[in-house]
């Protein structure tokens, strides 16, 4: 079973304190956060995201309680994986699996319908937990992905943010992986044996997303800081936006 803890390899030591930088600097926990759910897809990102919170856990930080919550279904974003060996990792780390099913087709499959549904899912499976700090397992490379895909869609400069209330559905979101490059996560995931899963939804493969990761690939090959530029740029506009009266 693929677990993930310390004592870590150098990589591991560097990506915990990036991990703990982006909550310092963003203020993701605090004294006040006694649980934190995580949108377990089975991906690299989101089992990363897992073992690397279960690691500062009573550590720096308070002794939170962990949930992980898995959206399963016939369709549904994410590594498409079986819930049976999501299980055991959570088992091993003592981390309660909460497990939900999408109702998404395959004739009426699209993104966005998707991935609201996802949301309230586990925002729901969440709160009936007691925790309304949910962790999601974005990365400093789909900020820069995001940023441009908003820009291009909606003429809109925004990223990732680090920190949102989800006023609505009575939660935050957190991104600890914001100051992490999706290199790093793969390497990670290799290197502790989780690596070898992939996106199953057949309409991912061609969305908009992975046009704007082609387009980024062809300026990198001009501009090799190109998606650390952007992710930086989109956490700087969005720190001196909130900061506005």
């Amino acid at each position: 079973m693929p677990i993930a803890r310390p004592p870590w390899s150098a990589l591991g030591k560097e990506l915990e304190s990036r991990l703990r930088k982006a909550v310092f600097d963003f203020s993701l926990i605090d004294s006040n956060t006694h649980k934190i759910a995580i949108a377990l897809s089975g991906g690299k990102d989101s089992l990363s995201l897992l073992f690397l919170l279960h690691s500062i856990r009573g550590r720096g930080f308070p002794l939170f309680d962990l949930y992980a919550i898995h959206v399963g279904g016939e369709f549904s974003c994410g590594a498409g994986i079986d819930e049976g060996f999501l299980g055991a990792i959570c088992n091993q780390l003592e981390v309660p699996l909460i497990v939900r099913t999408s109702t998404q087709k395959r004739e009426e499959l699209e993104c966005y319908r998707c991935s609201r549904e996802r949301r309230k899912l586990i925002f729901d499976a969440a709160k009936e937990v007691g925790a309304t700090v949910v962790a999601f397992g974005h990365h400093r490379d789909d900020s820069a992905q995001t940023l441009l895909l908003n820009l291009f869609h909606k003429a809109e400069f925004a990223a990732n943010l680090p920190k949102v209330h989800m006023h609505d559905y009575g939660v935050t979101i957190i991104r600890p992986l914001i100051y992490i490059d999706e290199e790093s996560l793969k390497s990670f995931a290799k290197h502790y044996g989780f690596a070898r899963i992939t996106c199953q939804c057949p309409v991912g493969q061609f969305s908009k997303s992975k046009t704007v990761d082609q387009l980024l690939r062809q300026i990198e090959a001009h501009f090799p800081h190109v998606r650390s530029n952007l992710a930086k740029a989109g956490l700087l506009y969005g720190s001196n936006k909130a900061a506005l009266p």
